[in-house]
Formats: structure tokens, sequence, C-alpha cells
């Protein structure tokens, strides 16, 4: 275990000059707010280029996008590392994401957007979503450029603008890799990493297989309104709250596939705690009703065994003293692979049980098969666990939560998470308030591309 997590903090000065490298690109892309609103996408793709080209990537292994998207502008970046001669493989394509979900000072302990080290951690919107994989990506496309690393195959990054929103981007290079690039697999910084105990020692290592559908609703309930000196019986505001209540209490179904019960089983195994009583019980009998009530209770479990839809946003109403004419609630779903949308619609509309709430689908849907699991791939992630020190199951699983791989399985392309952060149980943030990663584990996961990519692209894979 204790080549894990590199040497520790206070060793800071003896780092080697590709890990100054790296915390030096990772800063100024945290600090750089590509938010939605924003439109700063196209500072992060500025400084990248610049980087890139500095290592000694050309113009002609470098294609910058532009994409708008409901009145917003923004950028992808597409880099090419590109085998000498005729390869006799298909490429490989990395992915990760520029854009961040957005943060507001006021409402953060430390400022979002300065990447600040404090208490063995890195703080800052994006340090784990997704900043830290185009960290690794970009650093070590360069490390292995510096070195002079002749690849056998194509390698190709895509970072999109607007994963967390739209998609726009996404799709659209997803598009073009399909038709210009034809890659063997997908490998993704955005998904996928090691599991740590709350002691910091490893429990396994995710690499993401699936994920879940990703479908937004808004709810919506219309009134005639008046005076609220006034009041009617009917409300839209109250009608809404009824709506959202109901879905509230609602449970989905439980679900499960060959990827859930093995992830639950060899997740389960791991741990002491009643939360892995109910993995490993689940994976046994998914129709055990005590396993299903625990895991159902704990966050990090609940998405794993079906679908899930929960409110996000409100509006509703026009002016303190009149009666409300509108209220809209958006409700998101993530929604269990073979469920579909239309079923869960149907299914959200039904437990509303009222034809006065107006649903409206406001998200574009990609319903994403499972990856089948290569050898190759699985074997170019346990070296890099290896290297890293780390002897610990590797375990396929789904995501509860949507990445730009959904796109590229939808294409036919098996995509695999295998991102290098290692976290404590909701220890990251990511969305949330004070977003933070172990400095540790910022700097014991820089290898794992530059391992991976050497193994199965380098003259002996």
């Amino acid at each position: 275990m204790a080549g894990l997590l590199a040497a520790p903090v206070a060793m800071a000065q003896e780092r080697t000059d590709a890990e100054k490298q790296a915390r030096e690109i990772y800063r100024n892309i945290v600090e750089i707010r590509s938010a939605r609103g924003q439109e700063k996408v196209p500072e992060v793709v500025d400084y990248l280029v610049g980087e890139l080209k500095a290592a000694g990537f050309t113009d002609e292994a470098l294609e910058v996008t532009d994409y708008d998207a409901a009145g917003e502008h923004t950028q992808g970046l597409m880099v090419w590392y590109r085998a000498e001669g005729e390869p006799a493989q298909k490429p490989i394509v990395l992915l990760a994401h520029m854009d961040v979900v957005d943060a507001l000072a006021e409402d953060w302990v430390l400022d979002p957007f300065t990447l600040t080290e404090q208490d063995g951690y890195f703080f800052g919107r994006g340090t784990a979503d997704n900043k830290y994989g185009v960290t690794t990506l970009v650093s070590t496309f360069i490390r292995l450029k510096e070195e002079g690393f002749e690849p056998t195959r194509d390698l190709v990054m895509v970072l999109s603008g607007d994963e967390e929103t739209g998609m726009v981007s996404t799709r659209a290079q997803a598009n073009f890799v399909a038709e210009n690039i034809d890659p063997a697999f997908v490998l993704n910084a955005d998904a996928g990493g090691l599991t740590l105990d709350r002691d910091g020692a490893p429990l396994d290592y995710g690499i993401q297989g699936a994920e879940k559908t990703y479908a937004t609703f808004e709810l919506t309930v219309t009134n005639p309104g008046g005076h609220s000196s006034r009041p009617r019986k009917d409300n839209a505001i109250y009608e809404l709250a009824d709506a959202l209540k109901k879905i509230q209490a609602y449970e989905f179904p439980v679900r499960h596939n060959e990827l859930t019960l093995a992830s639950m089983d060899a997740s389960g195994r791991k741990r002491l705690d009643k939360l892995g009583m109910a993995m490993r019980a689940f994976a046994e009998d998914p129709t055990d009703e005590e396993a299903i009530e625990t895991l159902r209770a704990d966050p990090s479990t609940v998405g794993q065994i079906g679908t899930t839809c929960i409110a996000t946003m409100l509006r509703g109403g026009h002016a303190e003293n009149a009666l409300p004419q509108s209220a809209t609630a958006t409700v998101n779903c993530r929604i269990f692979p073979g469920v579909g949308i239309e079923a869960t619609e149907e299914t959200l509309k039904e437990v509303v049980g009222n034809e006065e709430v107006e649903f409206k689908l406001i998200s574009d849907l990609v319903e994403s098969p499972e990856s089948g699991m290569r050898e190759e791939v699985l074997e170019a992630v346990k070296a890099a666990l290896d290297e890293r020190g780390v002897d610990v199951p590797v375990i396929p699983h789904m995501s509860a939560g949507g990445t730009d791989g959904m796109h590229y399985r939808n294409l036919g392309y098996d995509t695999y998470g295998v991102g290098s952060l290692a976290a404590k149980p909701n220890d990251t943030f990511a969305h949330g308030l004070n977003e933070r990663v172990l400095v540790d584990s910022f700097y014991g996961g820089l290898d794992q591309f530059y391992v991976i990519l050497k193994a199965l692209a380098g003259s002996e894979a």
C-alpha cells in the first residue's frame, strides 16, 4: 500500500519535473471558470494548445473545433499522437471534458476558482470533475512526446467543451471519431478510479463499463392566477408541490445486470460494515428486502440498483402579491439500462396522477449499451496499478451518472472509464460545495495513463 499515494505533501520540493509541470497545468485550468454562461472554455483550449505546442505537437496534430448551443459558444480540442508508417492496430481515443458545473464564491469556504492546497487536499471547482482527467491526459501526452515515445498505433485525445450541459461538442466529436478515426476502443478519464476506505487504504479499482441514461423533464402547472387577496382552491405552486412529493415518495423497481451484481459482490467483500454486507447479500439475492433497504438508503449505492428521478430546480410565480400563473420544476432522471426514457416518463405520470401537470423532455437522450471487457485493457490497468504499488480487485461497474462515454458506446465503440483518482467515500464533492482531491492522490495517479498507453501502444504491446 505504500506505493498507492505519492510522497507526502511535505516532500513537495522533491517532485519530478513531470509532476511539477502537471501541477502547473492543473492550477491553470482549474483557475479558468469554464462553466456554462462564462464562455471560457476557449481560454482552456488556448492554454492547452500552447503547452502542447511547446512540447512538440505541430499544428497538424491539433484541431480546435467551434460549437454553438443555446446561444453560447464553446470549443473542443482534438490532439493526434501519430504512429509512424501504417499502424497494424486501430487507434485508441482518450476522453476528458474541459467544462465544469458552475460554483459561487459566496457559497464556498475557499475561492472555487483558485487552486488551494490545504489539509492534504487540492480544493477548487473541477479538481475532480474533470480537470484532473484533462491534466492527466495532457501531461501524459507531453511527457511521452518529450521522451521521444513512438506509439505503434495512433493515440487521439478528445477534449469536449460542454459535457456538463448540452453535450453538443461531445456528440459532434463522437460522430467525427466514428466517421474519420474508427478506433479500436475508447478510454475515458472522466470515470473509474480507486476506492479508498475512510482511513485511506485501497479497496478496489472500478472500470466503468456502462452508465445510466440521463434524462431531464420539466413539470409545469399553469393557472389563471389572480390577486393574492382572493386565494383559489387550485394553486399552481401547491399542485406542483403535490406532484413533487409523490415523486419523492416513489421508488422505482429494483434492477440489476451481470455487471452490477459482479460489482456489488466484489466491492462488498472489501467492506466489513453494514453496507458491505448488504452489497454481498444483494449480489447473492437481488430480491433481499433488507439489503435493498440498506442500499437505497446510501447515496453511493442507491443509483446502482434501479432508476432514480429527483427534483433539482424550481421556478414559479411572477409577483409577491399575485397568485401564481405557472410553476415549473426540473426533474432529473438516471435511467437503468434497458428501462427506456418513454417508460420512465409514463411511470412518472402515473405516480403524479394529475393530467394538469405538463411533462416536457428537455434533454437530448442517448441510451447506451454495456461495453464488454477487453483483456488487453484490463491487463493495462493492472499494470498501472502494479506500478503504483496497489494490489486490489479490478471491478467493472456501471456509473449512476452520465459522461461523454455514452455517445461513443452508442456508436458501437467499447468505452472504458479508467480514471486515476483515488478517493474516500463521498470525499470529492463533485458538482457540490468545496470540491476537493487528495494531494497524494493527484500525484499518485499521474503515471496511470503513461503506463496504460505504453502497454497498449508501445513496441512491446
